[in-house]
């Protein structure tokens, strides 16, 4: 087997593959809760905002631990292929770590524009990054609900992209994370 320094290894760690699926479990619960929250002052909109800060944070922290995994231990080798998929693969997945990061801290932003700390339900953890701002407020969560959507959009690439593998190209890609 290569070395993990050479990033060539048959298939993708356990550690990689919990916390991949983890993640997608956490960011689908996100995405669920954000849209069925319920109108505002409700228990409903509390509850199901509640539940999306703390999916958002859990994201955060697991994408962050995800990517110093593989930074330390690599990533199976590419199938053989088009040079020009393989550079679109790898741009997708770090699209994907660039998303994943970026999308709960601006999340956690907004919040604190808001004058606000984020608190995360059921616990006294609470995350300030920042102070009020009523300018930058806005401008963050045009850009949070933008990337929120165009989430589902990289998730449905990434299924499709998977599944071309699995079932045109026969290569073994879907396996590695399975």
């Amino acid at each position: 087997m290569p070395s993990a320094a050479s990033g060539a290894v048959a298939r993708y760690s356990r550690p990689a593959i919990v916390l991949h699926w983890l993640i997608f479990l956490l960011v689908a619960l996100a995405l669920f809760a954000i849209e069925v929250r319920g109108p505002r002052g409700s228990e409903s909109r509390a509850l199901w905002t509640g539940i999306h800060m703390w999916a958002g944070v859990s994201v955060l922290c697991l994408t962050a631990l995800r990517l110093i995994w593989r930074l330390v231990h690599g990533v199976p080798a590419a199938e053989q292929g088009s040079g020009v998929l393989a550079a679109c693969a790898r741009a997708m997945h770090w699209l994907f770590y660039i998303v994943l990061l970026a999308q709960p801290l601006l999340g956690i932003l907004m919040i604190n524009y808001g004058g606000n700390p984020v608190r995360l339900m059921g616990t006294g953890i609470t995350i300030s990054l920042a102070g009020a701002d009523d300018a930058a407020r806005g401008t963050v969560h045009a850009i949070h609900v933008f990337m929120g959507n165009a989430l589902y959009y990289l998730i449905g690439l990434h299924a499709l992209a998977a599944l071309w593998h699995q079932y045109v190209l026969k290569d073994g890609t879907l396996r590695k994370m399975l």
